[in-house]
């Protein structure tokens, strides 16, 4: 609907969105929970495309939508949806359990982070004082995709 016509990308992120969503709680979620999961993870993929595209932040299949955005939502859906009728454990905070759940998914999701960005920003630090993390302007004209792999991925592409 937004981009007025359909968009393999977007549609293939969509459904693979609502795969990475429902993980966390695939056992401990009924139907309608798991529904209002996967529909909720696809509005949070395209509107994350859309922002990190509108910040200029580079992820071109969307990978960051897909599996940190609606990873973190996931896991956060556990602290909402979690139902003690199916599977283990106790009720999520739409079904009678109280913040105590949330807080710890909560806490999850933000833990995970604080050390993937810290670890990752160490490796990236690390990186780019030693061996640098672009390649020069030429290869990146040509295209690593061409220069490493000897196709384009992309070719309908122009800059």
């Amino acid at each position: 609907a937004l981009f007025k016509k359909p968009d393999i990308g977007i549609t293939l992120n969509g459904g693979l969105a609502g795969l990475v969503a429902i993980t966390a709680g695939c056992n401990n979620v009924g139907i309608t929970s798991a529904v209002i999961i996967g529909i909720i993870s696809g509005l949070l993929v395209v509107g994350g495309v859309l922002l990190l595209d509108k910040l200029e932040i580079d992820d071109p299949v969307g990978a960051v939508s897909v599996h940190g955005l609606n990873g973190a939502w996931g896991t956060i859906a556990v602290g909402l949806f979690a139902d003690a009728s199916f599977g283990t454990g106790q009720n999520g905070l739409f079904f009678g359990g109280g913040f105590s759940l949330l807080g710890v998914q909560l806490a999850g999701v933000g833990l995970a982070f604080l050390w993937s960005f810290s670890i990752s920003y160490l490796v990236f630090f690390v990186m780019e004082k030693t061996i640098g993390l672009r390649v020069n302007e030429d290869e990146e004209i040509i295209g690593l995709d061409l220069l490493e792999h000897g196709n384009e991925a992309y070719p309908d592409y122009k800059s």
